[in-house]
């Protein structure tokens, strides 16, 4: 493999011209292909299958127009008085308008719908009147029917009058049977209407209404331009006086590509480039390269969302994964180049041995990282599998800029790459016949210094990952979109005016008997429905509940039930639970549960299931990578177990700051919230892969300088210093590109961003330069050790390329140092600013 690369990196020096124009021919072809064949992006998550599902693919079974997806629209007056009558009959003009939208099921007018609310409530009211003045007659009549009796007998007149006053009696019992019988039905009914009081879509002080929406196509197929038009018919001509918002069950914001935040992020990279690199033009390319490989990973990425539910953060996160491993990669060719020029090597022999070492390390950390990515497929999850693969498209490309075009650039760029300050030494050095390099006998640090070190590092991830016992995880709802947003506004209007809870209303299915008849199963049906929705409103965290409606074959109700609280909070997931145990009806089947908030909940719990099996995986592909390239027990153990902790302690953090709160001042965040239900699954392939990246290049050095002859704590100083500052420069980059998400107006956004910058800043600096050159340390000798038998089995692979640079720069293998060669002048701990004299 190294060689190949060195003579692609050759070939494309060349060809320089040549292999630019393929890339921009490249991305011309993207392009079309976007506006082509790029379609709409979801906006939700769905996974077919779920309990959720089910219910909804029953319901569109047994009644017609249900199952469809649902939006919400609210209408607030601008004076806080009730709405007037010139309001209402222009909001039911707009609900007319709605309903003839193609997609559009069923538009509820609240205030046509209050109207029927009231007139049931006056119909129990004259019920009640009616129930009472029987049931006065009835005791009128028996106090009568009992005075007769009484005359009867003390005229001595019982026996002759005994048979009609019996036949009265007859007749009065009856009444009153079916009088108590019109009663309970009363009460029932009553009862009913006080456990939907908290339902409404008029507030109580009458200042605000809700616009329930309900579509033809299920929640995550509903078009966007279905969405539009509706949002168009209400948005287009306000109601005067009055504030109109829409939910996120219906108002669809989707993020931006570019944001202030990102463009921040990559100006800081190249600061770190110019600081790292020294000129412009050095700084300049692998932003260039990266931003080529971005654009054209983007554009492949839209152009499939005509024929794939791609969610809409999906080609944000092949944004970051691209933007951030193109600028890395580039960096670690360019840097490997610059330093063999400063060596004196030839210039386009230096761009193929950097393509031949530097690519060759990148190809092998690129393919980790994809593997990780595309191993997202095995939870069974599409839209995560589609994540991973979207974001291992990204890698993959960024890869192939990085072994061809950079290459190319640096053929044209020429000598230019150096700064004038480095090319005045090297012509100085090659006057002399010196090489440019300085190097200096180093030593390793002491015993105790390597423990303390290691327990620092130990201690401090994890307390930093404690949070992560309360991890609960969610999608987002309308109180985690930005507080400018008509998402939030919404949200904060349904909650302030309706309660908590109607911004996740549940829809609850229950199995009824039935009856040997039509009629006996209707009256049983609306028995039926009083126990079950009894019971449900017996529940703690069930605020109020209302029957909806009931199958034409009587064997299957629904129920509207709004939770205490909001969709993503603990008592809700609780509640949904609670509500698939109850079975209210003996011998039918427990209750099912349906909507937005259900979904969720499904959704998240599916993929919190899938995390274990997932990370199992990727810490069994971490062993065998680092064995592969180690060829050590050790050292692939103590690797995998530092990127474990320092998974943990990023998400510890992400707990921290989006479900407890911490920061959120600073970010923006109003509702703490679940933390994102697929970040933690994603978190570990992201960063998974870059781990093994740093250790690749931290790890490396420290065996070639072992293999070499350095004795193993001395090789462990030598290996750290020939790869921090690389690995410095990289996790730098990184944590600046992921960082500028952070400030994202989409909390689902900021938290992957967070997760992953943090994630790089403490498997970077605490576990590969703080935690490994301190175990290693210890382990000594020990760290290399590896069984006969399984180094003969085991490949030799040559991840940095050390026999291709042995073999075109003509260095023959070195042999073990003497001990006076090993003799160390001077103490250097893993930080301090030597060289180490590896070529």
């Amino acid at each position: 493999m190294a060689e190949l690369l060195y003579r692609l990196g050759r070939a494309s020096a060349r060809r320089a011209r040549t292999v630019i124009a393929l890339w921009l021919a490249l991305l011309v072809v993207a392009g079309g292909a976007f506006f082509l064949f790029s379609g709409e992006l979801e906006d939700g998550f769905s996974i077919p299958g779920t309990a959720t599902d089910q219910v909804n693919q029953r319901l569109k079974t047994e009644f017609e127009g249900m199952g469809g997806g649902a939006g919400t629209i609210i209408y607030e007056t601008d004076d806080g008085e009730p709405f007037t009558d010139e309001q209402k009959e222009a909001i039911g003009e707009r609900v007319d308008l709605a309903t003839d939208v193609d997609g559009v099921e069923n538009v509820v007018d609240p205030f046509s719908t209050e109207d029927e609310r009231a007139e049931q409530v006056e119909l129990l009211q004259d019920g009640r009147e009616q129930i009472d003045d029987a049931r006065a007659e009835a005791e009128a009549g028996q106090e009568e029917l009992d005075e007769n009796r009484a005359q009867a007998e003390a005229a001595g007149m019982l026996d002759q009058m005994e048979e009609a006053l019996d036949g009265g009696q007859d007749q009065l019992d009856q009444g009153l049977e079916t009088l108590e019988a019109e009663e309970e039905q009363l009460e029932q009914g009553e009862a009913l209407m006080e456990m939907a009081d908290g339902i409404g879509t008029l507030s109580e002080d009458g200042n605000a209404a809700l616009i329930m929406v309900s579509f033809t196509d299920a929640q995550e197929e509903v078009s966007q331009e279905t969405r539009d038009a509706v949002i168009s018919i209400f948005e287009s001509e306000p109601v005067d006086g009055a504030t109109v918002e829409f939910a996120d069950d219906i108002a669809m914001e989707l993020p931006s590509l570019v944001s202030k935040a990102e463009i921040i992020g990559v100006v800081v990279a190249g600061v770190v480039l110019v600081v790292m690199l020294g000129t412009l033009i050095g700084a300049g390319l692998p932003i260039l390269t990266a931003l080529v490989g971005v654009g054209i990973a983007t554009l492949i990425t839209m152009s499939l969302s005509g024929v794939l539910a791609i969610a809409d953060i999906t080609p944000i996160l092949g944004l970051m994964l691209g933007l951030a491993v193109g600028i890395d990669y580039a960096l670690f060719i360019v840097n490997r180049h610059r330093r063999q020029l400063k060596q004196g090597v030839e210039l386009q022999e230096s761009v193929g041995l950097a393509n031949g070492t530097a690519g060759n390390a990148v190809v092998f950390a690129g393919a980790t990282v994809l593997i990780a990515l595309l191993g997202l497929n095995l939870t069974g999850i599409g839209f995560l599998g589609l994540m991973g693969s979207v974001g291992a498209i990204a890698i993959a490309i960024a890869v192939v800029v990085a072994i061809t075009l950079i290459p190319a650039l640096l053929g044209l760029v020429g000598e230019r790459i150096l700064s004038k300050r480095e090319h005045a030494r090297l012509g100085a050095a090659s006057a002399n016949g010196q090489a440019t390099e300085k190097h200096s006998h180093v030593k390793p640090m002491s015993n105790v210094r390597a423990l303390g070190r290691a327990a620092i590092a130990i201690i401090v991830l994890g307390i930093i990952a404690l949070p992560v016992l309360d991890l609960r995880q969610g999608l987002p709802d309308g109180s985690s979109q930005s507080v400018d947003s008509t998402q939030f506004k919404a949200y904060t209007a349904i909650e302030e005016n309706f309660g908590e809870g109607q911004n996740g209303p549940l829809l609850v299915t229950a199995d009824l008997p039935g009856g040997p008849n039509d009629d006996e199963a209707e009256a049983n049906a609306e028995q039926y429905q009083y126990e079950v929705a009894d019971a449900i409103y017996a529940l703690e965290d069930v605020e109020a509940v209302a029957p909806i409606g009931v199958s034409d074959d009587q064997n299957l109700a629904i129920f509207q039930v709004e939770p205490a609280e909001g969709p993503s909070s603990e008592s809700t997931e609780d509640l949904v639970h609670e509500l698939r145990d109850m079975e209210p009806i003996h011998g039918e089947a427990p209750l099912g549960v349906a909507g937005m908030a259900s979904g969720n909940i499904d959704i998240s719990e599916q993929i919190a299931g899938a995390l274990p099996t997932y990370l199992t995986v990727v810490v069994g592909l971490s062993l065998v990578i680092l064995l592969l390239v180690f060829r050590s027990i050790f050292v692939p153990v103590v690797a995998t177990l530092g990127f474990i902790l320092s998974y943990f302690a990023a998400l510890g953090g992400v707990v921290a700051v989006y479900q407890w709160g911490w920061l959120g001042g600073l970010l923006g965040m109003e509702n703490p919230g679940p933390v994102l239900s697929f970040l933690p699954t994603i978190m570990v392939g992201i960063l998974f892969g870059l781990a093994m990246d740093y250790m690749l290049f931290i790890g490396t050095g420290m065996r070639e300088a072992y293999v070499h002859g350095a004795p193993a704590r001395l090789a462990v100083v030598q290996g750290f210093r020939a790869g921090r500052s690389v690995v410095t420069a990289a996790a730098i980059i990184m944590i600046s590109v992921f960082g500028g998400f952070i400030f994202s107006e989409m909390m689902m956004i900021s938290s992957v961003g967070f997760g992953l910058a943090f994630g790089v800043l403490l498997d970077a600096f605490l576990v590969r330069m703080l935690l490994i050159p301190a175990v290693m340390h210890l382990a000594g000798d020990a760290a290399w050790w590896l069984p006969k038998w399984l180094e003969r089995v085991l490949p030799d692979v040559d991840v940095e390329g050390s026999a291709l640079e042995r073999a075109h720069l003509h260095q023959d293998e070195p042999t073990e140092e003497t001990d006076e060669d090993r003799k160390p002048t001077e103490e250097i701990e893993p930080g301090a600013d030597v060289t180490s004299g590896r070529h």
